[in-house]
């Protein structure tokens, strides 16, 4: 009787899917319209839409081999997730990668290495690596700021990024003595846990936004008396994974805290515009910048993709002429990354890093103005070889982004225009959110800053110098087809870099206080 019964439940089971199959082929034939291949295929149409769906993933984790990836291949990532875990992050056997492949980087190492000494700062700390400039020296700001590391955190709203990730990034920063750029989604709670700020501002001015959606100068200045901690304010003119768009937060990651620190509705994408309300032309631009550092006594930057010259022409020459300007410069890539942008402009928009940054720097050396300017590099600059190329290239810092969301935990997924992020770090899903442990994600962070920047130091001292500002254009070769065909950076780009004022690693210990005021 049992085993009858069994029988029975068993083709009960059976019945029931076959009964549900049918229905879902009557439905793919006779209801739905919007799927060709589902009407035409009922019920198989649907395994081909499930294999779609997970694609990315197969072809992430068993297809595809540890260099093939964009934006960023195994390699670098694991190269990331050991670093900021402290675990072993070297390789055996020798490197896998083609050494021969066009654009392969190759740094020059001396014979015999910089050799420190028992009481250099890099001796008692592996880690020490300050900036060699000064933020508004050359304009005389009165809170001039010298980054306390070159490498620190890129512009990344809050709103595109989850709270906790945000308050991992700041807990980080302040562990590895590092900066943290705000994003232009305005100045949260969670980027006040003690780390140095630098306030970014594009074309919607969220957190200082006037009644009509302008730019309010009080705002701005109230902001900065209640904050000490912001060092540096950089208007966003552009970036490089969609200039000429302005930014985009999709509605379904508008919260209320976001709404009301960003001055928005619930629930409703936030388009901000191209251009800016508060200037027109480059000489309103300089005024405004002008404006802002007399008012606040910080130093102003700007932050842009590089494509046409001319404004940047236009700049300079004013500058040249009036004294006047940007205290630094920050260069986005075309190759950077972001929330959510359409692929035309993230694909064409906007010149790859190595040729913006060279086409600008050329154009300020040029005029005699490479070394008032703090030039900033970002775009995909987070690993040390690459920081070698930007810094030989004329950077003084580098500003890493998605670099710093792998640290605590980002999979690359590229659902960051979803709210579906799995990791938790670009949602503002509570539950996805939930997983991220701010405590020990920002330990994670700040060991991925002091790895960096002991293997920079490392491959600086190979190359025969103490601090990464005196590479030079031809420290570094670039692969353009065999060895007697390869081209040192000035030959590919046309230019030597200005030398780096420096009087050694130990003079910038004795210098990071300027005037009482804590530079670090």
């Amino acid at each position: 009787m049992e085993t009858l019964f069994n029988f029975l439940s068993a083709i009960s089971w059976w019945m029931w899917i076959i009964i549900g199959l049918v229905l879902v082929a009557i439905r793919d034939v006779f209801v739905q319209k919007s799927h060709t291949i589902s009407h035409n295929f009922p019920i198989v149409g649907h395994v081909r839409y499930l294999f779609e769906s997970i694609g990315p993933e197969i072809r992430q984790y068993f297809v595809a081999n540890n260099r093939e990836e964009l934006p960023f291949n195994r390699i670098e990532r694991g190269w990331i997730y050991a670093s900021a875990k402290h675990e072993n992050n070297y390789e055996g056997f020798g490197t896998d990668r083609d050494i021969y492949a066009h654009q392969h980087i190759f740094i020059n190492n001396a014979m015999m290495p910089y050799e420190i000494g028992p009481n250099h700062p890099n001796t008692i700390d592996h880690c020490f690596l300050p900036c060699a400039k000064i933020m508004g020296e050359f304009n005389q700001r009165k809170k001039p700021f010298r980054p306390a590391s070159v490498i620190n955190v890129s512009a990344m709203s809050f709103g595109s990024l989850s709270a906790k990730a945000v308050e991992s990034m700041n807990k980080g920063i302040k562990i590895a003595g590092a900066y943290h750029n705000t994003g232009e989604g305005g100045l949260s709670p969670h980027h006040s846990h003690g780390g140095d700020v630098v306030f970014h501002f594009g074309t919607g001015y969220f957190g200082v936004r006037a009644a009509d959606g302008g730019f309010s100068m009080e705002k701005l200045i109230k902001l900065v008396e209640d904050n000490p901690f912001i060092r540096a304010i950089e208007v966003k003119l552009s970036q490089g994974a969609k200039p000429g768009k302005g930014g985009v937060l999709p509605g379904a990651k508008i919260t209320p805290e976001i709404a009301k620190i960003r001055g928005v509705e619930v629930g409703k994408d936030v388009l901000s515009p191209p251009n800016h309300k508060a200037f027109s032309n480059v000489p309103e631009m300089l005024d405004f910048i002008e404006q802002i550092a007399e008012a606040t006594g910080l130093p102003v930057g700007i932050k842009a993709a590089i494509g046409k010259l001319e404004q940047w022409e236009e700049l300079a020459d004013i500058m040249k002429a009036t004294g006047k300007g940007p205290d630094f410069i920050t260069v986005d890539g075309g190759e950077g990354g972001t929330g959510a942008a359409p692929p035309s402009f993230a694909d064409h928009v906007s010149l790859p890093w190595v040729y913006g940054f060279g086409d600008l720097y050329k154009l300020f050396q040029r005029k005699g103005l490479s070394e008032r300017i703090v030039f900033i590099g970002s775009g995909k600059l987070g690993f040390p070889a690459k920081a070698a190329m930007a810094f030989a290239m004329g950077a003084d810092c580098i500003n890493v982004a998605r670099e710093a969301m792998m640290s605590i935990g980002c999979i690359q997924a590229q659902v960051c225009h979803t709210n579906k992020c799995p990791s938790g770090v670009a949602t503002q899903s509570k539950w996805l959110q939930s997983g991220i442990d701010p405590t020990l994600k920002s330990v994670r962070l700040a060991q991925y800053f002091k790895t960096f920047r002991k293997e920079f130091i490392e491959i600086t001292h190979a190359a025969g110098y103490e601090h990464p500002c005196e590479f030079t254009m031809n420290d570094i070769e670039i692969n353009v087809d065999d060895h007697n065909l390869s081209k040192e950076l000035s030959g590919t780009y046309g230019y030597e870099k200005t030398p780096v004022p420096f009087n050694g690693m130990k003079s910038l210990q004795d210098c990071m206080y300027l005037g009482g005021n804590k530079t670090n």
